[in-house]
């Protein structure tokens, strides 16, 4: 499966914030560092990357640039190098409150400042010296635990989450990273927050606070008291254990997590893989055999659905699809056509997939009807997070609109109806469309939504108006766009 890309493990790009919550900036004119900006942008991303030595000490590497930040023996900072040369090597010292020191490994010398004077200069560590990490990869994921090959989910019956799932399948293995206060929650897909404890609370309180720690390309959750979230006993239980120090049981992968959709057909039944092999429209559940797993291929932008029986859908003889294919393949994608609340799915012998009077799917069509129509219902996002090509989607201070260039972002709520969502943000209101394509967001009434998911993690977001949703250069929400593409589109 790795192969197949169904398990990526998340590179984990992050920024620094410094004690006047100013970002470190990597700058391409001349190289330069400083720490101006008040959002986490492109230029503010940085990715941490093991000394080749094998030492303790660590590199830091632009994203945007590509280049290492390198300290010389006079304090002198720069992000030049494009090789990591002994003054790239620092050592990152994790103070109790959880940020970071930066230590410059080769010359003793501690790295900190303000605006554009920056340094690596400091004998001793002040408030100047101390940086928060923020993540930068999208907030939604599946947790791994590394030292048991197991997903975290929700473990609705006993309360609680537990690193038990062989494969994180269904929306329980669904979790989302806050941010809040300099720390990060760990919130579930019904929206509570796991406790140190183990229990799951409403309010994102202080003893449901982590901070983050590395540690070989690894996450550790430091709780309050210093202790690190660990699965606990034969269930897997996830909660702070006695360890003060992070080892093997206390780390953790983050992995994408890629949509899981469920589809029905004309004759309003599930697709699904419960009666066996062939690919068909005859359950009236909505469970594990009838939810698929859904990969947008990059260059083609065409699909693939992987069954939770291990087997993907591939063209077989006669135009059939069934679910039993263990590789990607040209058989194996399907493009697809957004007919309004519709989707319908084209495989490689250039046919639409129909259902059958049986129910089975098959590619036979040479035109799109009833039979040919689909509606997709994405099931793993109850509650979704949307950034753009500028930032995250965030409530607008003292407004009913939204940013959509913020380094912090709102968590909303999805419902789903006839092949449309429903949006809902903070207090409850309803995202709606108001006078000249402005989106606002404490409607009474609800609003339908068409998400089209045109590339591998981004969707496309149409309004009743049949525009786009877009960010755009005032940094708000607005639903003018002609075409699914560009500042158009939305990582969720």
């Amino acid at each position: 499966m790795p192969t197949n890309g169904l398990h990526q493990v998340l590179k984990i790009q992050f920024g620094l914030v410094n004690d006047t919550d100013r970002y470190l900036t990597a700058e391409s004119f001349g190289f330069k560092v400083n720490a101006s900006a008040p959002s986490l942008k492109r230029k503010q991303t940085w990715v941490l990357e093991p000394d080749p030595g094998q030492g303790s000490a660590v590199l830091l590497r632009s994203s945007h640039l590509g280049r290492y930040l390198s300290a010389e023996e006079d304090g002198r900072v720069a992000c030049e190098a494009e090789q990591p040369g002994r003054d790239c090597r620092f050592l990152v010292l994790p103070q109790p409150d959880g940020r970071w020191v930066l230590q410059s490994e080769p010359h003793g010398r501690f790295f900190g400042g303000t605006e554009d004077q920056l340094s690596c200069f400091a004998t001793a560590i002040s408030p100047a010296e101390l940086w928060t990490v923020h993540l930068a990869i999208h907030p939604q994921a599946h947790l791994l635990s590394v030292s048991r090959r197991r997903y975290v989910h929700l473990c609705p019956q006993e309360d609680e989450m537990a690193a038990d799932g062989d494969k994180p399948w269904g929306v329980d293995a669904l979790l989302t990273l806050i941010f809040r206060s300099r720390q990060y929650c760990l919130k579930s897909c019904d929206s509570r927050y796991l406790r140190s404890d183990g229990r799951l609370v409403w309010e994102p309180e202080p003893r449901a606070c982590y901070t983050l720690e590395f540690k070989a390309g690894k996450l550790a959750f430091k709780d309050c008291d210093g202790r690190y979230l660990a699965p606990v006993g034969p269930a897997g239980t996830l909660k702070a254990g006695r360890n003060t120090r992070p080892s093997k049981d206390e780390l953790f992968d983050l992995e994408e997590s890629h949509p899981q959709v469920v589809l029905v057909a004309a004759n309003h039944r599930y697709v699904s893989v419960r009666q066996g092999v062939n690919v068909s429209a005859n359950q009236d559940d909505e469970l594990d055999h009838e939810t698929f797993l859904m990969q947008i291929d990059q260059e083609t932008k065409k699909c693939t659905f992987y069954s939770s029986t291990g087997g993907y859908w591939t063209l077989v003889t006669h135009g059939g699809i069934q679910a039993t294919a263990t590789q990607v393949s040209a058989n194996t994608m399907f493009e697809m056509e957004w007919r309004g609340r519709r989707v319908a799915l084209k495989a490689s012998n250039g046919r639409y997939v129909c259902m059958k009077k049986n129910g089975q799917l098959a590619a036979i069509s040479d035109f799109v009807g009833k039979d040919e129509e689909f509606t997709l219902k994405l099931i793993n996002r109850p509650i979704l997070v949307l950034r753009g090509l500028d930032g995250f989607v965030c409530h607008r201070r003292c407004s009913n609109q939204l940013d959509t260039n913020r380094s912090v972002y709102d968590v909303f709520h999805l419902s789903f109806s006839d092949g449309a969502y429903q949006i809902r943000g903070r207090g409850g209101g309803f995202w709606y469309t108001g006078s000249h394509g402005s989106v606002c967001s404490d409607g009474e009434r609800a609003e339908d939504f068409v998400f089209e998911f045109r590339e591998r993690g981004r969707l496309a977001i149409r309004a009743r108006s049949g525009k786009y949703l877009r960010g755009g250069a005032s940094g708000l929400l607005r639903a003018d766009a002609d075409a699914p593409a560009g500042t158009a589109l939305w990582e969720y």
